[in-house]
């Protein structure tokens, strides 16, 4: 097949809802070549309880696909489970096994094997729970990569939203935005815009922390202290930056008409808006790693593993997001 990519998709928790995803996922063909980095037990088990008649394909290292599968068929690379799965039952014995799906589907993309790896989502405490310090997809594939510096965005058909401070709490996020945090993640926005989504001068729109945007220093200085000035040095290289902006105008249609993404300063300023608009069809996207990797915007949903009444669109967004930035890495050399 022509231009074809080989991407890698790991299920997350194995008592929850991605094995479901995954297997849903097959009924149709896929564009690109795609490996499901799982137990090949747990994906049978989990067909029969779904009713699915899914053609499960073994693959792995020096054995990998050159075209994709055809509908109704999926391939996997067998990866054993710690212990036997119920649908909605949390076991700190298959921490292990989560792990080491990510590992492969990481290494594999270091390596060279996967142009990407697509995440479904994994339970943070039971993996605590098995006495491994463990506080997410990012920081995990940051120490893996052997990456400094990581930033969290979502995405929409229509919008992206970067976040210069992800999971702190709200007393603690002006604090946190320095003048050195706020230039290392624009950067990291800005090149991954240009290298992993094709974009050669992309627009960003930068909110400002405080309401009004400070209100010319009577609501807050940190728009005249920080964010202005380490705005204009990066603009003085050539970087489209427009901001700061109030964030209460600056997700409207005026603004983001001609915007390819916004940079929030912190969690709750700019992923309600994203969610509103795209809830169950976003895509989180992980920028500043050598590698290219998306997730579904959701959690476990441990109480729908094994119903079927399940919504696959995140992960279909998340699908089309790894290809096009593949596909727009590999256009750029």
């Amino acid at each position: 097949m022509k231009d074809a990519q080989l991407f890698a998709l790991t299920p997350g928790e194995p008592a929850g809802i991605g094995p479901d995803l995954c297997l849903l996922l097959s009924r149709e063909a896929q564009p690109q070549p795609l490996v499901a980095i799982a137990s090949q037990q747990l994906l049978a088990e989990r067909a029969t309880q779904l009713g699915l008649d899914i053609r499960l394909l073994p693959v792995g290292p020096g054995h990998w696909p050159q075209r994709p599968a055809d509908a109704g068929a999926l391939y996997v690379w067998d990866t054993p489970l710690g212990a036997p799965v119920r649908c909605g039952q949390l076991d700190p014995a298959n921490a292990g096994y989560v792990l080491e799906t990510l590992t492969r589907a990481g290494r594999g993309c270091l390596d060279g094997d996967f142009a990407g790896m697509i995440t479904a989502p994994v339970h943070k405490g039971v993996i605590n729970e098995a006495g491994i310090a463990f506080s997410g997809h990012t920081e995990f594939l940051a120490e893996l990569t052997q990456t400094q510096q990581v930033v969290m965005m979502l995405a929409t058909r229509g919008l992206r939203v970067a976040l210069v401070t992800t999971h702190l709490p709200l007393r603690q996020v002006a604090d946190a935005i320095s003048a050195e945090r706020l230039e290392r993640v624009t950067r990291i926005l800005h090149a991954d815009l240009r290298d992993k989504f094709g974009l050669d001068d992309p627009r960003i729109l930068v909110c400002g922390l405080n309401p009004h945007a400070g209100e010319g220093g009577h609501l807050g200085h940190e728009e005249i202290d920080i964010i202005e000035p380490t705005l204009e040095r990066l603009r003085a290289e050539g970087m489209q930056l427009i901001g700061p902006l109030p964030a209460d105008t600056l997700f409207t249609p005026k603004h983001l008409e001609h915007c390819d993404a916004v940079l929030a300063m912190y969690h709750d300023q700019g992923l309600p808006v994203l969610k509103y608009k795209g809830f169950g069809a976003a895509v989180n996207v992980t920028l500043g790693l050598p590698i290219i990797r998306t997730s579904v915007d959701h959690g476990t949903a441990l109480d729908l593993a094994g119903t079927g009444r399940i919504d696959g669109g995140s992960l279909l967004v998340a699908l089309e997001t790894a290809y096009q930035m593949a596909a727009s890495r590999a256009k750029a050399g």
